[in-house]
């Protein structure tokens, strides 16, 4: 009887050959499990330094967080210091970035990726815009600051001749004279570059209730008048006005100045390239069928970006607007190019006011000698940290709110 034989020879096993196979399988496994345990106690220790310092801050800075506190203009003295007008011009800050990068970008980003030609020339020409914008992405923001120091607070005027002021409207300047009978005289001047007024005899000037008197103009030594009529009126022919402004909500000027517009600008410069970058990445989430499907049916490359496309990618743009609100609400360099560290008792009634934001009077407060401005630093911190998270709350409310609709 013939024993049956495979058609293929029958490879004994060979143990040595499966110990060469296991060992850099195990090696790998073991470097994983290193690699796995490292990144646990970076994370832990960074975790922890995290906790450490807002224990810190919050441990330091708790109590100087009273209502006072955030209602008061800063003082010399710590115990009368506040944070008002900070908060208001970052809030202020806030307003103009989002009113300004957030439609630039979303409509760069719509150009870039429905709108650019597929040709070989469009090709090349989106390539090289894609690479600028990553790499202003990357930029360090005090360049941002020199940028916006040189653009839109002096408008390139570095000629010593040239005139400070193109345009203005909304702003009434005048000279004000304080007289010996307790009265201030407001006398009415063209702007703010106008040279100096010389008491003349008749000159038209303002009294406290906006009634215009004819200035009387006496000499240095000459008694100054008994009669309050006459007395109300009188200046010294000697006596040195100072420059004083009256702007209406709506004032405005050319070049912008040390403004909060200029302020708001810088840091939409900023963060441009990122809410680019975000609303680029949503757009091309959406898949392409979408579009297929709008234009199938008919409709527009317009009707299709405006109705399809856009509402799709709204939850990720808002991903992107968070990232960058919350680098532009505690940018100081930039800041401190434009406003620089000076003492602002009030917050910004116009564009054209004069500004400090938050990072710039902690920045202030922290610098100082003294322990009790440390403390009241940290406190401006407490304040700096909420309003970034209710700056984020908002704007993830909005995300879900936008995702939940995108699924119904």
């Amino acid at each position: 009887m013939n024993s049956w034989k495979p058609d293929a020879p029958v490879i004994a096993f060979d143990p040595r050959r499966l110990q060469a196979v296991q060992k850099p399988v195990e090696k790998r496994i073991r470097k994983d499990r290193w690699f796995e345990r490292v990144c646990v106690v970076v994370t832990v220790a960074s975790v922890l330094v995290l906790v450490v310092l807002l224990a810190a801050i919050f441990g330091l800075g708790m109590k100087t967080v009273t209502p006072g506190f955030l209602t008061r203009p800063p003082s010399p003295d710590p115990t009368e210091a506040g944070f008002f007008p900070a908060i208001i011009g970052n809030i202020w800050l806030m307003v103009i970035v989002l009113l300004g990068a957030l439609p630039i970008g979303i409509a760069t980003a719509i150009i870039l990726e429905e709108y650019v030609p597929k040709n070989r020339f469009f090709k090349h020409l989106h390539s090289i815009a894609q690479a600028n914008i990553t790499n202003l992405a990357g930029v360090p923001s005090v360049v941002y600051g020199i940028i916006g120091l040189t653009l839109f607070v002096s408008m390139f005027m570095m000629h010593a001749n040239a005139p400070k002021t193109i345009f203005e409207i909304g702003v009434k300047y005048y000279d004000q004279f304080y007289n010996e009978a307790g009265e201030v005289l407001l006398v009415p001047v063209d702007s703010n570059e106008a040279p100096e007024t010389k008491p003349e005899q008749g000159m038209r000037a303002l009294v406290h209730d906006g009634t215009a008197v004819a200035l009387n103009v006496i000499g240095e030594d000459e008694p100054f008048p008994e009669d309050a009529a006459v007395a109300v009126r009188t200046v010294r022919r000697s006596d040195i006005p100072g420059r004083i402004s009256e702007e209406s909500w709506y004032h405005f000027r050319i070049p912008f100045g040390r403004s909060v517009l200029a302020g708001g600008l810088t840091l939409i410069l900023v963060v441009l390239p990122i809410i680019i970058t975000a609303s680029q990445e949503a757009l091309r989430a959406v898949p392409f069928s979408f579009r297929e499907a709008a234009w199938g049916l008919g409709a527009t490359r317009w009707n299709t970006v405006w109705k399809i496309t856009l509402p799709a990618a709204i939850p990720g743009i808002m991903t992107g607007t968070i990232l960058a609100l919350s680098r532009a609400i505690g940018e100081a360099a930039p800041l401190l190019m434009i406003a620089g560290i000076v003492y602002i008792s009030n917050p910004p009634g116009n564009l054209m006011d004069d500004f400090t934001a938050m990072p710039l009077q902690i920045y202030n407060w922290a610098q100082r000698p003294q322990a009790e401005f440390h403390r009241i630093a940290a406190g401006g911190i407490i304040v700096l940290l909420v309003v970034l998270l209710c700056f984020n709350a908002a704007a993830v409310y909005i995300r879900q709110k936008y995702s939940k609709y995108q699924g119904m």
